[in-house]
């Protein structure tokens, strides 16, 4: 199993150039009682206009309504993050956004400030249109340490309880959508796997940063994790 931090690690390296082969499903997937949508982080922030908007987020909001129709069991995660987060660049003298640093836990890519908890930027979009969904997974709430992941906190160690949620709920197949496509989608769907989910990335319903090659590399990662990289046509109910 790839350990999810190699994601990070291996930013702005020649390695992964190449490595984004795609690995689509042959046949049409029926959704069915035991198959859960995870919707990653489509908040304000990261939608244009936000103080980090992913290029185009937007576009997976219809996608990813559409989706959602089709799946009983929904679960939305949400970044949290306390005003000093030691993701943010500010809370760092003299560095910038999307400077690498080393924490206690690994590899940290520094961000403008986002998705500050009770702020405007940190809420969901409006125009999403899930009623049915059933948990809001909230994450980065903790100040020292950072959470890309739905299952896990970035130490490795810190659950959300998600996993064990979906097991008690007798669920085994993992969907995954949302934003970034090569952060939060991918950590989430390394440690879906590692849960022992069946788990789906559904390509068209994400968006990517793409910084330093972090997309070929997520993507190079979670193939060779056995993560399944679908569209939202290959979805039947």
């Amino acid at each position: 199993m790839v350990d999810r931090r190699q994601l990070l690690g291996g930013l702005g390296g020649a390695a992964v150039a190449g490595m984004a082969a795609r690995a689509f499903a042959a046949d049409k997937i029926k959704i069915d009682d035991a198959s859960v949508l995870i919707v990653v982080d489509v908040q304000n922030c990261f939608l244009p206009g936000g103080s980090l908007a992913v290029k185009d987020g937007d576009q997976v909001i219809p996608v990813i309504n559409r989706l959602a129709k089709t799946f009983r069991n929904v679960v939305m995660t949400q970044d949290w993050h306390t005003a000093d987060h030691i993701s943010f660049a500010s809370t760092h003298a003299g560095k910038k956004p999307f400077d690498v640093i080393d924490l206690d836990y690994g590899k940290q890519v520094l961000w403008p400030d986002h998705c500050v908890q009770g702020s405007d930027g940190a809420a969901l979009s409006k125009e999403l249109s899930i009623p049915q969904a059933q948990l809001v997974i909230r994450k980065g709430f903790h100040k020292d340490v950072d959470s890309y992941s739905a299952f896990m906190e970035a130490d490795g160690k810190t659950s959300t309880g998600l996993a064990s949620y979906l097991k008690a709920r007798k669920l085994k197949r993992v969907f995954v959508t949302g934003l970034a496509t090569d952060f939060c989608v991918a950590w989430t769907a390394l440690d879906a796997r590692k849960a022992g989910f069946e788990t789906y990335i559904i390509e068209d319903a994400c968006r990517g940063i793409d910084t330093k090659g972090s997309l070929a590399k997520a993507w190079h990662d979670t193939s060779k994790a056995g993560v399944k990289r679908i569209q939202s046509a290959d979805i039947t109910v």
